[in-house]
């Protein structure tokens, strides 16, 4: 059987992110979001996560591209002194997270932080992933589990695309492509770190490589080709307005597209659609 988690990042990060959200989740096609702690609609996200009980809730953990919750006094190695911010780019993140100068125990802090400040708001949180997929990373992925365990989270999102998906997958950029299987030589590595630290995880992620181009005929794709197991479809939904253009992300036509999208998912009733909560409840092992 194959099932299948259908989850929106970014909630929280504008109204009209948090209206495209609820709505697909009341279509029935989206079952999870991952909730920002800090972000312009944070508040309104999660008074609407209280009043949808049926949608499955993590914390999408930011460490780049965004404002800490802690002072940047008490994470140095993570946020800037003088802009009070995170590192503003991917790139100059990883740059000094695999030189050695972010230290692990400033990002298990800011993480504890973020899951903390939800679940204080009484979010119910099923599962963890990382804004830009950082948690992909050893170093990254060690800490921010240890922060979510002390919380009593158990599941990670897998943030690795099988090669399955990759080949069903032909409309993505080559050179989104090429980061997409060179980035996959961390995976060892993470379902090794996540079975050792004792979380529960999908058997991949699908659509991150079309982050960006996911439109319906993508869905359509990617669902005609998913084998027996566990997967979660990312997804970006949202609508483009004058404040996700204030945003300061590069997602911002592609959002009404990934939403509109996303209706596919109702040709393929044969799917399980489940949220992270259910994956404690029915795996095994660490690994589904």
């Amino acid at each position: 059987m194959s099932r299948l988690i259908v989850n929106a990042d970014d909630f929280g990060l504008t109204g009209g992110v948090n209206k495209a959200i609820v709505e697909l989740h009341k279509a029935g096609v989206l079952t999870s979001t991952t909730l920002m702690a800090k972000a312009a609609a944070t508040a309104q996200a999660i008074a609407l996560a209280q009043a949808t009980p049926s949608l499955g809730v993590g914390c999408h953990v930011v460490l780049v591209d965004g404002e800490p919750i802690l002072e940047p006094r008490a994470i140095p190695t993570l946020a800037d002194a003088q802009t009070g911010r995170l590192s503003p780019t991917l790139g100059g993140f990883l740059k000094r997270l695999l030189t050695g100068r972010i230290g692990s125990a400033d990002i298990e802090a800011e993480a504890a932080a973020q899951i903390a400040l939800l679940q204080s708001q009484g979010v119910r949180l099923t599962h963890i992933d990382a804004h830009k997929h950082t948690h992909m990373f050893p170093a990254v992925l060690r800490p921010v589990l240890r922060a979510a365990r002390a919380a009593g989270i158990r599941n990670v999102r897998n943030p690795f695309e099988p090669a399955w998906s990759l080949r069903a997958t032909p409309g993505a950029p080559w050179v989104r492509r090429s980061q997409v299987r060179l980035l996959r030589v961390f995976e060892p590595a993470f379902r090794r770190i996540v079975a050792e630290e004792g979380f529960t995880t999908t058997d991949g992620a699908l659509g991150v490589l079309a982050t960006g181009t996911l439109d319906a005929a993508t869905v359509t794709s990617l669902l005609n080709a998913v084998p027996p197991g566990c997967y979660e479809l990312v997804a970006h939904p949202g609508y483009n307005d004058a404040d996700l253009a204030c945003a300061h992300t590069r997602l911002l036509a592609a959002r009404e597209v990934e939403q509109a999208a996303l209706i596919a998912v109702r040709s393929f009733p044969s799917l399980e659609l489940v949220s992270f909560a259910s994956l404690a409840k029915t795996a095994d092992t660490a690994i589904v």
